[in-house]
């Protein structure tokens, strides 16, 4: 069976790509690299991984039954980065809703870095 490339656009296998990261064998390595195994995470509904990876100052305002809801009703079609620093990944994904009406999430989402770990903290929406 050929292996599947990554969900977040990479063109590398998921399974060495950012299946590692939901897997929690590996952490990534930037906000970038979080950033794109958070969107693999919603592509395969690793609600878990989202929370996890949610910093804790903002992760009361997210709840696992909506994180598993929106993400099951939509159909992911492809991740776009449009810039990334250090703590800011401004990306597109795009999707079809459950009426298969074409989507386009836009978002500018900062990160932090705790202890070895980055975190999704908050994002401003377009």
């Amino acid at each position: 069976m050929p292996a599947i490339n990554c969900y977040c656009g990479s063109a590398k296998p998921f399974a060495i790509c950012c299946e590692p990261y939901l897997n929690n064998t590996e952490k990534a390595s930037t906000a970038e690299a979080l950033m794109r195994s958070r969107y693999s995470a919603y592509c395969i509904q690793a609600g878990d991984y989202l929370l996890a990876t949610t910093h804790s100052s903002t992760r009361k305002f997210h709840k696992k039954e909506d994180i598993m809801a929106w993400s099951g009703s939509n159909q992911w079609l492809k991740l776009e980065v449009l810039n990334a620093t250090e703590t800011v990944v401004e990306f597109k994904a795009y999707f079809l809703d459950e009426r298969l009406k074409a989507n386009i999430h836009h978002e500018q989402s900062t990160f932090v870095k705790e202890d070895g770990n980055w975190f999704y903290v908050d994002g401003v929406f377009y």
